[in-house]
């Protein structure tokens, strides 16, 4: 096996294996801007409050308690000041502090420390979203690595407008940048190296249906099947490998299928020079969702004894059992209730997401 000799990971992308979550927030100026506008609305309500019995105040510095001074009263009695200069001293001024300006004053401070209060309680609030979400993950997809061909097998698994296809994919890479833009188009994401069963175990990968392993190294793409394999002895693991060499190993470590993308790519070009209209078909034939599509789908009751060619859809293949069968195999002459057919169809519009 040829192997690139082993290079070390930043240290914080090797102890971080944090879950994210999908956000969506409010812009912080709106946030700033609500907070602003209650805090202006409760000083509002309290200089009305103040100014309407302020016949029941009492001013040190003269007899009268004028707007401005019913003003003050708010501001220094609500940033629990309160120099005692201007005092209640009649039953309804009291009472109205007892009843009302107390409650706001309340409200006043919880408004200003809003943005403290959110700290403190946003790990509760995280750890019960975490929780929820661990409970409700059920066969889903582990995306080991969102590089290049990660992003391009995530696109394809929700090509047609499969919106919840999205809730049902987690991605783990060790980059925290990487997975904030994994988060951010809408997937869970696990920070940290797939390569240790821990990492994987927060991906909840004992509960996965799929796993693809899209590292850039085939060393670690190795450790990352063999891991996967050991934690989930059911899942499908579809591995992507540099080097075509390595690709057995892969097939030993565990990987149901094995894909060679520096090979893969060169047919491709190797074909496009042959016959560019060839490679262009090709290209659109991998590209799921525009033109044609492969797709697999099992033999309808319809299409039993009958053969492969002569069913609506262009079949290429027909998998009977663990044996892949081409068209013109004679023994895929009559189809069985149990085949799988692999087929080319014409691509269906995305439906929109609700």
């Amino acid at each position: 096996m040829k192997l690139p000799e082993h290079e070390p990971q930043d240290e914080r992308h090797t102890t971080d294996s944090r879950v994210r979550l999908p956000r969506y927030t409010i812009a912080p100026i709106r946030q700033v801007g609500r907070r602003l506008l209650l805090a202006l609305l409760v000083m509002v309500a309290t200089v009305a409050i103040v100014y309407g019995d302020r016949g029941g105040y009492h001013d040190n510095a003269d007899d009268g308690v004028g707007f401005l001074d019913a003003v003050y009263y708010a501001t220094v009695t609500l940033s629990t000041t309160g120099y005692g200069d201007i005092v209640p001293y009649s039953d309804s001024a009291r009472l109205s502090n007892i009843l009302l300006v107390t409650p706001l004053r309340v409200l006043f401070l919880i408004i200003l420390v809003g943005t403290t209060l959110e700290v403190l309680t946003e790990r509760t609030r995280e750890q019960w979203r975490l929780a929820r979400w661990r409970s409700a993950l059920r066969e889903h997809t582990v995306v080991v690595g969102f590089g290049t061909k990660g992003r391009s097998a995530v696109q394809t698994l929700c090509a047609g407008g499969q919106a919840r296809e999205k809730e049902r994919i987690v991605v783990v890479d060790p980059n925290p940048k990487v997975v904030e833009s994994a988060t951010a188009l809408g997937y869970a994401g696990v920070i940290g190296d797939a390569t240790r069963s821990d990492v994987l175990l927060r991906a909840e990968i004992q509960k996965a249906r799929q796993v693809i392993v899209a590292t850039q190294r085939d060393d670690t793409a190795v450790l990352v099947t063999l891991t996967a394999r050991q934690l989930n002895r059911g899942a499908k693991i579809v591995a992507a490998v540099r080097e075509e060499e390595n690709a057995p190993l892969l097939r030993q470590s565990g990987a149901d299928a094995v894909i060679t993308s520096a090979s893969a790519a060169g047919r491709l070009l190797g074909m496009s020079v042959i016959s560019p209209n060839a490679g262009t078909v090709m290209e659109d034939l991998i590209q799921q969702g525009s033109g044609l599509d492969l797709v697999e789908r099992p033999v309808v009751k319809a299409e039993v004894g009958r053969s492969a060619r002569d069913t609506d859809d262009l079949v290429v293949s027909v998998l009977r059992g663990h044996r892949l069968l081409g068209y013109d195999d004679p023994e895929a002459g009559t189809l069985k209730a149990t085949d799988r057919l692999i087929t080319i169809v014409r691509a269906r519009p995305a439906a929109p997401e609700e």
